[in-house]
């Protein structure tokens, strides 16, 4: 059997396989569970998730429903290979991440991979490409087939990240308050959120998180994006994200694909830019665990 899952800062979403047959996977369940970064929590904390979230859920599913027998047990828990992908995974961290793992699936097959090799897995495959996350946060690679060779830095939201909700925030932010072709979206905002313009320097300057604060701001612009001020707000935000960011891999004959809420819910806006840069888009993904499945289960 094989486990995957895909986690992130807030959710780590788990999916479980099973081959009764060679070269046949079967989805036996899925599972959600709070999320684990080892950059950021404890070894304890992350036992505890496993310990109270995920082991509580796996033992619903009865044996029987794979192997004619009682519910799940250590023994055959030993017999699950999990592939762990996560944000927080730098090759630093995935020691840790192994360890605990290891602790409840004793598999020594057992892997660990940053989220942007789950991005480069689920949208390529075992195919050459540009593999692009686009979030809260942004990321990209070029990918192989078999590994990531390159990788232009993200460098965050303050110093880097276009393309991402956190910096079409910043974008927007700036426009509201500083454009007066904005004047009219400024008051509908501000009034909608209930916010002043010193709510919002609070919350970008002294409050935790401003980058998520910041990509709450693509709830509005999803809304109101038959406005076309603000439809060029996201293309110009997704045209800096090629320039600085696919570029540099000088591979302009290789299709660009993306996974992430960005890349899903403007997608026309997204191929608009890549039309205006040059670039070919390939596969567009809400969420990569589709395509994980797919290159687990081969």
């Amino acid at each position: 059997m094989i486990l995957i899952a895909d986690s992130g800062s807030t959710k780590t979403d788990w999916t479980l396989l099973h081959s009764p047959h060679p070269h046949s996977w079967d989805i036996v369940a899925t599972f959600h569970t709070q999320g684990i970064t080892p950059i950021h929590q404890t070894t304890d904390d992350i036992r505890q998730i496993l310990a109270h979230e995920l082991l509580p859920q796996l033992s619903t599913f009865s044996r029987a429903s794979l192997v004619n027998s009682r519910a799940l047990e250590t023994p055959l828990l030993s017999q699950i290979q999990v592939f762990f992908y996560g944000s927080g995974c730098t090759p630093a961290h995935v020691p840790m991440m192994k360890r605990i793992l290891a602790e409840v699936f004793p598999s020594e097959k057992n892997e660990i991979q940053s989220d942007l090799m789950a991005a480069a897995r689920a949208l390529c495959q075992h195919e050459e490409g540009i593999a692009c996350i686009l979030g809260t946060g942004a990321n990209s690679c070029l990918y192989d087939g078999n590994g990531i060779v390159q990788n232009t830095p993200a460098l965050g939201y303050i110093l880097g990240d276009e393309g991402s909700g956190a910096v079409l925030g910043r974008l927007f932010m700036n426009a509201i308050f500083k454009n007066p072709l904005f004047v009219d979206i400024r008051d509908s905002y501000l009034k909608e959120q209930k916010l002043t313009q010193a709510d919002v320097i609070n919350k970008v300057y002294r409050e935790p998180m401003a980058n998520r604060f910041l990509a709450t701001t693509s709830l509005y612009i999803r809304e109101h994006l038959a406005n076309p001020l603000l439809s060029d707000l996201v293309k110009q935000n997704f045209r800096q994200f090629f320039r600085s960011n696919i570029v540099p891999y000088q591979r302009p004959d290789l299709p660009v694909h993306f996974v992430g809420s960005m890349a899903s819910t403007y997608q026309r806006q997204l191929e608009e830019a890549a039309q205006e840069e040059n670039f070919h888009i390939g596969h567009i993904l809400q969420s990569p665990m589709e395509g994980l499945i797919a290159y687990h289960g081969q």
